[in-house]
């Protein structure tokens, strides 16, 4: 028995490998693009609101992106240099606090050889140099990564119409109106998506603060700050978030030590179990099921960035089913679906006869005000 495959399917196949390894070697200039599109969607409505109290688009985004600079500096003025004291104060106290702690286990015969190994530890000292050089070239190439994002986003939203006009010139113009609405409903899920970061993020910058203030540590506002914005980060961020605060009170009560210890873990799993599907399920209209299986299914495919990207994928896949009719098995046809689908050729009628003869710009200008007014 004889397996033969036909010269366009082996074709096919080719091609298929060769896109697979051409996306692979493109990650980096994808990951650029994916969040140029962020910055643009989170930024656009405010500079649409400013559209809309008479400031013109191109001054709308020289003032959102120069708030945007000063809130990134305002938050690095506030953490950095308390940072940089606290983990002076504690490399100076680490002598003491490894004596302390080795005399804790040394009174038990137990735990005696646990602080014979305390004494003997005296911390990396083969290979810093080169460690702090490959990690000094990885945060350079990130830092590159970001910068790209923010001048790629600030491209994409000066030029706007014509970027828009270049999407529509490949593509049919049956299809321009819904190309409107799934741009649309992106920039929804991108919007919403910020907001639970946001939300989530403040929620554990006050609970931080409150803790430290209690336990009297002097830089709780910075690092209440700093827990905030790790907590963005999904896997990493915990110990991010409570390794410092924890850090932070080994100066003073060891009681208050294991308070804040134990009440941070708590505060992270009520927020990774209620808080996060709560919030991110109503800004992006998933169900908390859904949102905490999109986190998982997301880490364990792309790591880190896989769970931070996960939720608007999800949101964004939800949406482009919705919106092009794809229906799962058991669902059946309702009244409603017949008037959405009514309004939508009303719409696409309306967009042919205004869009007759037009530019590609122009016709897109027209596709997103229909698209808009129908929303």
């Amino acid at each position: 028995m004889r397996f033969e495959l036909a010269p366009r399917t082996i074709l096919l196949l080719l091609a298929t490998a060769f896109a697979v390894w051409l996306l692979i070697g493109l990650l980096p200039v994808l990951f650029v693009l994916v969040v140029a599109l962020f910055l643009v969607g989170t930024l656009g409505p405010f500079v649409e609101l400013l559209e809309r109290r008479g400031v013109k688009r191109p001054y709308g985004i020289a003032i959102v992106f120069t708030a945007l600079l000063a809130l990134v500096v305002a938050v690095g003025g506030v953490t950095l240099p308390s940072l940089v004291t606290q983990a002076g104060h504690l490399l100076e106290q680490a002598p003491g606090f490894k004596e302390k702690t080795a005399t804790f286990f040394a009174r038990s015969r137990f735990t005696a050889p646990l602080a014979d190994s305390i004494r003997n530890f005296h911390g990396p000292s083969k290979d810093v140099a080169a460690s702090a050089l490959a990690f000094s070239a990885g945060a350079a190439e990130r830092i590159g990564y970001a910068v790209s994002s923010v001048f790629l986003a600030l491209y994409l939203m000066i030029d706007r119409d014509r970027v828009r006009g270049g999407l529509f010139a490949m593509v049919p113009r049956r299809h321009h109106v819904r190309l409107s609405r799934v741009i649309l409903k992106l920039e929804e899920i991108v919007g919403g998506y910020i907001r639970g970061q946001l939300i989530t993020s403040a929620l554990m910058a006050v609970f931080t603060f409150v803790l430290l203030a209690l336990a009297r540590v002097e830089s709780a506002l910075a690092l209440a700050v700093f827990a905030g914005v790790a907590d963005v980060l999904p896997y990493v961020g915990v110990f991010l978030s409570v390794g410092p605060a924890v850090l932070a009170t080994l100066s003073g009560s060891v009681v208050w030590t294991l308070v804040v210890l134990v009440a941070m873990l708590g505060y992270e799993e009520l927020e990774s179990r209620y808080i996060v599907p709560k919030v991110y399920g109503n800004a992006l209209r998933l169900p908390s099921s859904m949102v905490i299986l999109a986190l998982l299914a997301g880490g364990t495919i792309g790591g880190i960035l896989g769970a931070l990207f996960a939720l608007p994928v999800a949101a964004a896949i939800r949406m482009l089913m919705e919106e092009f009719k794809l229906q799962l098995p058991g669902e059946a046809v309702t009244d409603a679906d017949d008037a959405v689908r009514a309004r939508e050729q009303h719409a696409q009628t309306e967009y042919e006869a205004r869009s007759d003869g037009k530019g590609s710009t122009e016709a897109a200008a027209i596709a997103f005000e229909i698209a808009d007014r129908a929303a």
